[in-house]
């Protein structure tokens, strides 16, 4: 029997095509809505008797391999790979010439994992990480179940392993578990003398690695608690979950997923039972994660630590959530205590809590009345502007009926003239996202009027773009002048930017690397007093922060090629408007000199419109 007969033998296509559609049963098959096309009517059959699939509105169909294959993209080996741990199928290992580039980075992951792992439990310099996870209470069969590990203090001795296992430095890389040397060639680990966290893509496979400090060494420590794996081909933390490899089954017997932020949160609770639990990882939830979690449930419980960043982090939650009908609750731990810590002291305290938490909704309710005088009009309208957006988002019609009303009682204000206000904002396009990000910035008043041009906005993309992906630094430069640039603020940055640049003459990646020269290039440019005011001129420093922090947080995800693909379409948008808005500018003075009998001037300013005309078709 060949390797893929025997898994599809061992496997029922109902239970997998279950964990990512909604099977209904449809007489002695079941039926679905098409994941492939928007539709009414369920068009997507299956047949448990012959174990295949049909979806009739896209001609789609096959066995459980193809559907995967479908699903999540992949080659058939790639599939194969995928289904083999459920089906309890052992594959054999592939030549590392000969493997596809995703498999080759999978099979090196897990070799590091079988490495770290074997370290922890045996090696003599592991002692002090197992002391301290004994001291935080894991188990030994815990350390196995999650394969926690430990990296020796050592350049290169996983990359020596994987170089005898037949696999290339370039792939090593790749991976993420080595970095290449900046002097001369060769390449060495990027995990050194830390305790070692796998991190599993929803199968099981380990795509990642989050490596935590040995604590005796946290105060010597300059790279910081916890160091990640970068973003790879086989690991975009856009769309992890830690733990729901482990906790699918449990989330759908439970109907909910309790979602906490740390890693040692998630492990703590599975070994305490409570096996639906998983973890965002310290990062904001995505549609891409939330969507996964809906797999196996629409309900969802966040235990946060309800501070600014945990509030802002419920309200990206909910703004993702709400369009996909999962329902939100929160849940609130005494004295501060983290889920971690709660459960060894009170795990049926923990049940209780989880037990009692409270939706969403009602926590934006009393947040809100705890901090608006409801009792007269300026409080009633403020209440209303922060609560109504979120209401809006919610998509079961009957839910937001029942909080529309909700809101009507407690602020004594019509149904009717909610409904009007919640409309009128659709039509004008306020919504939650933009309220929420005026509420939760210091600067965000003059964020979210956003009366900033569409140029204006590409310009503050292209110079976020810019710092996060510095080896395009000199590709910018190159091709776009500074007329290019719209904005003054945006302008003057570009311009010191490029001079910094320039004064520097540094290697591709050093503007990245070299944040504190930059800021400092920055501060004696702009920090100085201004003789009229007595004050620092801090806008540009200021920008700079921003401009950072928007690079990691709106495109960390995207891989250098992706990144150059972004840049040059804003390019060409910039230099497109550019030459538009200068094409009117000088048709207006070229009606202004033939009025004034200026022939000759007007000649010139035709050739020059000619020339960029030319220019702008060649951008079309």
């Amino acid at each position: 029997m060949q390797v893929s007969d025997e898994i599809k033998s061992r496997l029922d296509i109902v239970d997998i095509i279950r964990e990512y559609i909604n099977l209904k049963p449809a007489g002695s098959n079941f039926s679905a809505l098409s994941p492939f096309n928007r539709e009414k009517t369920p068009s997507f059959m299956v047949s448990p008797e012959k174990q295949i699939w049909h979806c009739f509105s896209s001609g789609k169909g096959g066995d459980v391999i193809t559907f995967i294959m479908e699903m999540e993209g992949v080659s058939f080996v790639e599939a194969l790979r995928i289904l083999a741990p459920r089906a309890g199928v052992t594959l054999q290992k592939q030549d590392p010439q000969k493997a596809s580039k995703r498999n080759k980075l999978l099979d090196i992951t897990q070799i590091a994992v079988n490495f770290y792992h074997q370290n922890l439990m045996e090696s003599d310099a592991a002692e002090p990480a197992r002391k301290y996870l004994q001291e935080r209470g894991l188990t030994q069969d815990t350390l196995i179940e999650w394969q926690i590990g430990f990296s020796p203090n050592s350049w290169e001795d996983l990359v020596s392993v994987l170089r005898r296992r037949g696999y290339k430095d370039e792939d090593i890389v790749a991976a993420g578990l080595a970095n290449r040397r900046k002097q001369g060639t060769g390449i060495y680990n990027r995990f050194r003398d830390r305790i070692m966290f796998p991190i599993n893509d929803f199968y099981g496979n380990p795509v990642a690695f989050s490596a935590r400090v040995r604590p005796d060494k946290e105060e010597e420590e300059v790279l910081g608690k916890y160091i990640n794996s970068p973003q790879t081909l086989i690991y975009d933390k856009s769309k992890i979950i830690f733990g729901l490899d482990k906790a699918k089954a449990e989330i759908r017997t439970e109907d909910l997923a309790v979602v906490v932020e740390g890693q040692m949160d998630v492990i703590t609770a599975h070994q305490a039972g409570f096996k639906n639990v998983v973890a965002s990882s310290g990062t904001a939830l995505t549609q891409e994660q939330l969507k996964l979690i809906k797999r196996y449930s629409s309900h969802m419980a966040l235990a946060f630590d309800m501070d600014q960043a945990g509030q802002m982090a419920v309200d990206r939650a909910v703004r993702e959530a709400f369009p996909l009908e999962m329902d939100v609750k929160i849940i609130s731990l005494s004295s501060g205590k983290d889920p971690d810590e709660f459960i060894k002291k009170d795990p049926e305290g923990w049940q209780n809590t989880v037990a009692g938490a409270k939706h969403v909704m009602d926590h934006y309710f009393d947040k809100v009345m705890s901090e608006v005088d409801i009792s007269g009009i300026d409080g009633k309208k403020e209440a209303i502007k922060r609560l109504l957006p979120i209401i809006s988002l919610i998509a079961n019609r009957i839910e937001k009926d029942h909080w529309i009303k909700r809101l009507s009682q407690r602020l004594d204000i019509s149904e009717s003239a909610l409904r009007e206000t919640l409309a009128l904002n659709s039509k004008t396009g306020r919504n939650y996202r933009e309220q929420q990000e005026t509420s939760s910035s210091p600067e965000a008043t003059e964020d979210v009027s956003d009366s900033r041009s569409r140029e204006e906005k590409l310009s503050e993309e292209l110079l976020a773009l810019a710092l996060r992906f510095p080896s395009f630094l000199e590709y910018v430069a190159t091709r776009l002048s500074l007329d290019h640039i719209f904005g003054t603020e945006f302008k003057t940055f570009y311009k010191n930017l490029i001079l910094y640049y320039n004064k520097k003459n540094s290697e591709q990646s050093e503007l990245r690397l070299n944040y504190e020269d930059l800021k400092d290039f920055f501060y004696q440019e702009f920090g100085k007093t201004d003789s009229n005011q007595g004050e620092p001129r801090h806008n540009q420093l200021k920008l700079l922060n921003k401009l950072v922090i928007l690079g990691e947080k709106d495109y960390y995800h995207l891989e250098e090629n992706q990144a150059k693909q972004e840049i040059t379409q804003i390019l060409v948008e910039l230099k497109k408007s550019y030459i538009t808005q200068r094409m009117k500018e000088i048709e207006r003075t070229i009606s202004e000199a033939e009025r004034e009998g200026e022939r000759e001037r007007s000649q010139e300013l035709m050739t020059e419109l000619k020339k960029l005309s030319q220019e702008l078709n060649e951008l079309k």
